[in-house]
């Protein structure tokens, strides 16, 4: 198996379907398959299929394919929604705080929503910031915010 579509198909199933917490243990399992690939190739191939690192409990991290992180992400991982804290505002800039590590998996599922008043997301370990439409009230944002995380809490 040469061919690069294949290979990102392959992948994209791979990440599907196991729990794969390293570039090491993905590239063993190409291997199995037959397919040869370095570190950086797999850096490039998870840019271009849009694959993230998240939390896991068991696992510590796994590899995720960042569309289906909206609404697999709330089955798969106990309690995602509480592992957002807070939310701050300063003028059209908001910081939602999360615990280390969720940052990244939660901006993903923010961004899928696709929120009119949220123009995107800047992910940390454990903040996001928010950049917000310019007409974007912050009653509005959190409002948004406390829909998809019911325990997010409003902090002055």
């Amino acid at each position: 198996m040469g061919n690069k579509t294949e290979r990102l198909n392959l992948i994209k199933r791979l990440v599907s379907e196991e729990l794969i917490s390293s570039q090491e243990d993905l590239i063993k399992r190409l291997v199995e398959h037959g397919v040869q690939a370095t570190q950086s190739t797999l850096s490039r191939d998870f840019k271009e299929i849009n694959i993230s690192k998240m939390p896991h409990p068991e696992k510590g991290y796994i590899y995720v394919l960042s569309e289906k992180l909206g609404s697999e992400i709330v089955t798969n991982v106990a309690n995602i929604g509480e592992a957002v804290i807070g939310i701050k505002f300063s003028h059209n800039i908001a910081v939602l705080a999360t615990k280390s590590g969720y940052a990244s998996a939660i901006s993903v599922i923010i961004d899928s929503h696709k929120i009119k008043d949220i123009i995107g997301t800047v992910a940390g370990d454990n903040n996001i910031i928010l950049i917000l439409h310019e007409n974007a009230t912050h009653e509005s944002v959190t409002h948004h915010m406390q829909q998809l995380f019911p325990t997010l809490k409003y902090a002055e």
